[in-house]
């Protein structure tokens, strides 16, 4: 538990680290205290949950963080929308109460009833970073212009409803189109399609990293599964098929999941960042072909 405490303060720092060294706080007027402060009850409003937790939320904004330096990001979309995708990463899983949007709408959760089946989980992340960011005390946009702060809510809106995987299919479709008729940095449409890629990729991008760090988050994702499984057998719901531990293993679920949406996603963006490709387009190749041997 110590251990654990420790473990949320370091990355709370790291987290305030990487809006310094983007030099935001600077270029957006943000006090450093409200921006602990902001951080410090985002990580209260994580629930303890296998992996939709904290922990989570720190690896997708430090994959974030570490695809902006390498493509410098601020150059090509500007700060603003950088700003917006750090806290968009950081903000994207809160409350997560782990159980998908499948069994929020099959169960009819209240979740479900607020939202009208619509990305209700997705519609609760952002709802909880606007209420944090309602706090004076936690407010890092308090000094922004009605106007600004007009585009990093849509901006953060957009980017956390993304992450929607009932969206995949739309929002990749549209950017391969984009990136084909050739890719447009100056265009809106455009670069909120890139940034609902790189949210979705930051978001997924578990199998980009070493085996070592990968496999423990794979399991913790299947244990959430299995309970979310258990679940919809108690109560009598449709049970979500690549859940249930009788009809799925490992090696399969990784296969089907990396071959058929992370890889075409990843590959997508590679297309547009070629300086991405070895960090996060080989390792998940490597990665898919690890579980194919394993699966033969």
């Amino acid at each position: 538990q110590i251990l654990r405490l420790i473990i949320s303060f370091v990355s709370i720092l790291l987290l305030q680290f990487m809006f310094l060294d983007f030099d935001l706080p600077m270029k957006f007027n943000i006090d450093l205290n409200t921006l602990r402060n902001f951080l410090f009850q985002v990580y209260k409003n994580y629930n303890e949950v296998p992996f939709h937790n904290f922990r989570h939320c720190f690896c997708v904004s430090q994959m974030m963080y570490a695809m902006a330096w390498r493509v410098d990001l601020p150059s090509r979309i500007g700060d603003l929308e950088t700003l917006i995708l750090i806290t968009s990463c950081i903000c994207h899983d809160l409350d997560h109460p782990g159980y998908n949007n499948i069994y929020q709408i099959n169960a009819r959760t209240e979740l479900a009833l607020r939202y009208n089946d619509i990305s209700p989980l997705e519609n609760h992340h952002c709802s909880m970073a606007f209420r944090i960011l309602d706090l004076p005390e936690c407010n890092i946009f308090s000094t922004m212009s009605s106007e600004t702060f007009r585009v990093v809510r849509e901006g953060i809106i957009r980017c956390i409803l993304a992450t929607d995987m009932a969206r995949h299919n739309e929002i990749l479709a549209q950017f391969k189109d984009a990136v084909a008729d050739g890719f447009d940095f100056t265009n809106k449409t455009h670069v909120n399609l890139l940034t609902m890629v790189l949210i979705k990729v930051a978001d997924i991008s578990n199998e980009a990293r070493p085996m070592e760090v990968a496999e423990p988050w794979l399991d913790r994702l299947l244990q959430e599964f299995f309970a979310q499984s258990n679940a919809e057998k108690q109560e009598g719901l449709p049970v979500t098929p690549f859940m249930d531990p009788q009809k799925i293993t490992k090696p399969s679920s990784q296969c089907s999941f990396i071959g058929f949406v992370l890889l075409p996603l990843f590959e997508a963006l590679g297309e547009l960042f070629v300086e991405l490709q070895p960090m996060i387009v080989e390792p998940v190749r490597d990665a898919l072909e690890y579980y194919r041997r394993l699966n033969e």
